[in-house]
């Protein structure tokens, strides 16, 4: 399901089952990202599926890339797969006006 910037931030916030999920590559990783999210670059192809493999498919899953268009075919996938719940951030990560949290440079 395609949420806007908003009601995915809001519907985030107030979910305890919440898995945040990053489908970008690890440049754009890199660059800054949503807190907590786990990164799966979408790229990467069979290593992409195993690693969804891995997750738990009860959570609920708040997807995004650099704008939107990623993530939604992860979303596909993952609904595909067996995942019940998957958000797609719409306008992805240039649009998030949210926090934003940096990997540690150590």
């Amino acid at each position: 399901m395609n949420l806007s910037q908003e009601d995915w931030k809001s519907k985030l916030e107030n979910d305890p089952n919440a898995v945040i999920l990053d489908v970008r590559t690890e440049e754009e990783w890199n660059e800054g990202i949503i807190p907590n999210a786990v990164l799966n670059d979408i790229y990467k192809g069979q290593g992409f599926l195993y690693k969804l493999d891995e997750l738990d498919k009860s959570k609920n899953y708040y997807v995004y890339c650099k704008a939107g268009s990623r993530s939604a075919q992860a979303c596909a996938i993952m609904n595909q797969m067996g995942f019940e719940t998957t958000f797609n951030l719409e306008g992805g990560f240039m649009k998030w006006k949210g926090d934003v949290a940096f990997r540690d440079e150590n």
